[in-house]
């Protein structure tokens, strides 16, 4: 057994941490299904997807700051508390940039959801569903080929979203005469991009903290 494991067997089960984690990560998927649903639905009906979108965003925040303020009440935390950190501000971010293509679509009014936006948002939700899953196998620290093989699959779609978002963008500026189209679609499609971007940094906490565990 390694002094890591000793350690983990003697200190006591975290009631505090992994809750808070796992309210995020679950609020995250939440938030990425309701983005994925708010631009596959009618124009007329995407406003109800936007509220929900931003007071799922607020409930993430507020989850991240009662984490932070655990960190400052608790002497014993369940692995190094700069990891606890990253971990919970790195999923606020993804966060925060779903949020953010949702209040740029909203803001300006964007009327045609192309394709690519589509693709962008199914494939944050899909990232989304697999952090969840590596926050839960943390928990635990008992399969850590389970977290690895995860967080291969997030880097994996950030890769294609970085595909997806540079071919939407070279079709904006050849197809499209509009300059303020053309900004309207390189701000949301930025922003979503962006939130593909935040999952493969959680993909890189959740990964490191499995490492100095194992």
């Amino acid at each position: 057994m390694s002094l890591n494991s000793i350690f983990q067997f003697l200190v006591p089960k975290d009631k505090k941490f992994f809750p808070l984690f796992e309210q995020a990560s679950a609020n995250l998927i939440t938030l990425a299904e309701t983005l994925h649903e708010a631009v596959n639905a009618p124009k007329a009906e995407r406003e109800d997807y936007f509220k929900k979108i931003e007071e799922l965003e607020a409930v993430i925040e507020e989850i991240t700051h009662k984490t932070h303020l655990e960190l400052s009440r608790n002497f014993i935390t369940p692995f190094d508390r700069e990891d606890i950190h990253s971990l919970i501000k790195s999923i606020d971010n993804v966060a925060d940039y779903m949020h953010s293509a949702a209040s740029k679509m909203r803001l300006y009014q964007v009327e045609k959801i192309t394709k690519s936006i589509r693709k962008l948002t199914e494939i944050n939700l899909e990232a989304c569903q697999l952090i969840g899953v590596g926050v839960r196998e943390l928990r635990d620290m008992k399969d850590h080929k389970v977290i690895k093989d995860t967080c291969k699959k997030i880097n994996k779609l950030e890769s294609k979203a970085d595909s997806v978002f540079d071919k939407a963008v070279a079709d904006i500026f050849e197809n499209e005469n509009d300059a303020k189209n053309i900004i309207k679609y390189k701000e949301v499609l930025s922003a979503l991009e962006s939130a593909s971007d935040k999952c493969k940094s959680v993909s890189n906490v959740m990964e490191q903290i499995s490492v100095k565990h194992s």
